[in-house]
């Protein structure tokens, strides 16, 4: 877990050992550190990650600019994937929640680690299916890779996933008698499903990403489970292949999973009692990361190993066989792996209130500070070892008062053109970026062993009206 100082960081440098006392950098989990696992401080003063310098990769890339850490999230990658192989006896897959970042060069990554992936969208199924294509796997072996979620698949949607064979986790009637239609409309094998409960379990987090609590809009309510189970005995298109709840993100806490798992369990005991042939459960994700040295969570290995006992003391219990266990943690394997990096800009000082800080970005490529009041912190990328002398609030340059990127937030002196770098950017900073006040969406890189390669090119002012149509009568 991640140390807690006995004194406020006083430089840039300090965060680099905020973290506890693995021997080996390499052998911490990616979620309780702070900044990439990659991450030093070179002869310059600058900050490092993957071997590069962050100011000589805005120079090269410019800013803002995401910048994913290769080495931390094929690490956070391999615990998790290396953790099921030791705490769970029966045969496990890691699924990656590819909403918090989807793209063509996340999707090789996670892919050569051996994990699958977890979908929510059309577009998100189609960016998956291309990378594995051109990785070179099979139609099967993409099939089997991927689960698509989802409370409101459309007709369209659904036909995709068919026409791939993916799993789908089913939410809803609606979607259960759709698929029905589907696979009887058409000949071939049966549809794999998984059905996604709401199991009724409150966490810690915030309003809008707790799912598991009864009030909830996903997922089939408990006294909907035997009727479901009942209308997919009859129908001969459907493989319904075991249960999927998720409870939430950003969770600290492990003993609500650990209750999770006995609700599923049992669960999938009375499917299968109903002549179901359930075969997996899938526990969904939701495992937290640091954004600040007061967070706390439990480290990859120790809620793997927490969720596996889980399963294995409720299957006992009900005299069950081990399901193949699915787990889909999205924040905790990517989001420690990303720093983002900004120019700083302009300033305003009101004296004896504050001082704002602007940056060339701020809630087009960070929306969650405004949207869920995230918090985070912030070095001097040029200048780690600087000392950290005031207090300034680190605003974005939209036309939004709202749009703060850290309120008060501890720097040394700054300049126009110094970077900041923000750290645990990987999760729903990519993926939730927009072009609000028509802002080009940034760049992203990935960095390992001193090469920077871009895997998502910033946007032109052409790309942002590729798509606007004017129609011809209103043309001279």
């Amino acid at each position: 877990m991640i140390a807690t100082p006995t004194t406020k960081p006083h430089t840039g440098k300090d965060y680099l050992n905020l973290t506890l006392t693995a021997t080996d950098k390499l052998e911490r989990s990616p979620n309780q550190s702070l900044l990439p696992l990659t991450a030093k401080i070179n002869d310059k003063d600058h900050l490092e990650i993957g071997g590069c310098d962050i100011s000589a990769l805005v120079k090269q890339f410019g800013s803002p600019l995401y910048i994913l850490d290769e080495v931390t999230l094929r690490t956070a990658c391999s615990q998790y994937r290396d953790g099921f192989k030791t705490h769970y006896p029966g045969e496990s897959q890691v699924i990656y929640a590819s909403k918090a970042w989807s793209c063509l060069a996340v999707v090789g990554v996670i892919a050569s680690e051996k994990l699958g992936f977890d979908v929510v969208s059309g577009g998100e199924l189609y960016t998956t299916e291309k990378a594995l294509a051109q990785l070179g796997d099979s139609s099967q072996e993409i099939a089997e890779k991927i689960y698509f979620h989802g409370n409101n698949k459309s007709v369209e949607e659904l036909k995709q996933a068919i026409e791939i064979g993916c799993t789908i986790i089913v939410d809803n009637w609606l979607e259960l008698e759709t698929l029905t239609q589907l696979g009887n409309s058409q000949s071939g094998s049966s549809i794999p499903i998984l059905i996604r409960l709401t199991p009724g379990i409150e966490c810690h987090t915030h309003e809008y990403i707790r799912t598991g609590h009864l009030d909830s809009k996903f997922g089939f309510d408990p006294n909907q489970l035997q009727a479901v189970f009942s209308y997919i005995a009859q129908q001969n298109v459907l493989d319904c292949r075991g249960l999927h709840a998720h409870i939430g993100s950003q969770i600290f806490e492990r003993q609500p999973h650990q209750d999770l798992a006995g609700v599923l369990v049992e669960w999938l005991k009375i499917g299968s009692e109903s002549g179901l042939n359930l075969r997996e459960l899938n526990i969904g994700g939701g495992l937290g990361i640091c954004y600040t040295e007061a967070d706390d969570p439990p480290s990859i290995e120790e809620w793997v190993k927490a969720v596996s006992e889980a399963v294995i003391k409720a299957c006992q219990r009900c005299e069950i066989p081990l399901p193949k266990l699915i787990a889909e943690p999205g924040r905790s394997l990517i989001g420690s792996a990303c720093v983002t990096a900004y120019t700083v800009g302009s300033r305003k000082e009101i004296p004896q209130l504050r001082t704002y800080l602007a940056v060339d970005g701020g809630m087009s490529d960070n929306p969650r500070p405004i949207t869920y009041q995230s918090l985070y912190r912030v070095v001097l990328g040029n200048r780690m070892s600087a000392e950290m002398t005031e207090t300034v609030t680190i605003a974005g340059k939209h036309c939004e008062s709202g749009d703060i990127v850290i309120k008060d937030a501890q720097l040394p002196q700054t300049h126009p053109g110094d970077i900041l770098v923000i750290m645990g950017t990987g999760a729903y900073n990519y993926s939730m970026a927009s072009n609000y006040n028509r802002l080009s969406r940034p760049a992203a890189v990935l960095v390992n062993n001193g090469e920077a390669n871009l895997i998502v090119r910033r946007e032109t002012y052409d790309d942002l009206i590729k798509q606007d149509c004017l129609p011809q009568r209103l043309l001279p």
